[in-house]
């Protein structure tokens, strides 16, 4: 595994199968800050389909969702929100386990996530969450590769409620 690739699993000891995970860092001068999120030598990179930003607004959960046929790349470029995922894709060795991950300004990460692993994400603190994704599909206004889930009227086993104390 590339050095840059790390395991930054929180809920279990376990990615799911097929998610890969890399640090990010600013490098910062004078002048100000960059920060490489995906290149094409990287081993998150699969292919390019196109590149977006979406924001969300603290307190809001958006969940779940999946693809057939595309893979995303996520990273949070502002603020902070807590990416979770779960693997429902029958046959999978990690079937059922659910990962956690809480990334952004603080903890610049992307992942990068599979074909049918169901994903959603929840900003968190006072600020909007904006969140990159750049995906292996382009998207399809007639026929969204998108198949969504209520994140909180499903038989997932998460909550996606604010965990006080």
């Amino acid at each position: 595994m590339p050095e840059n690739i790390k395991k930054y699993e929180l809920k279990s000891k376990q990615l799911i199968d097929g998610i890969k995970v890399k640090q990010l860092k600013w490098i910062t001068d004078e002048r100000g800050k960059l920060m490489e999120i995906l290149r094409c030598d990287d081993a998150t990179f699969e292919k390019f389909g196109q590149v977006y930003v979406t924001t969300c607004y603290p307190g809001v959960a958006k969940a779940w969702h999946y693809h057939q046929h595309q893979a995303d790349n996520i990273s949070v470029i502002k603020g902070m929100a807590r990416i979770a995922l779960c693997d429902r894709r029958i046959g999978s060795t990690t079937y059922g386990l659910i990962n956690e991950f809480f990334i952004g300004e603080d903890n610049p990460v992307l992942i990068h996530i599979p074909v049918k692993v169901l994903h959603g994400f929840k900003a968190y603190g006072t600020e909007p969450a904006y969140i990159v994704n750049t995906v292996t599909q382009p998207y399809n206004h007639q026929d969204p590769d998108e198949f969504r889930i209520d994140p909180f009227e499903n038989d997932i086993p998460y909550d996606w409620t604010l965990k006080q104390g």
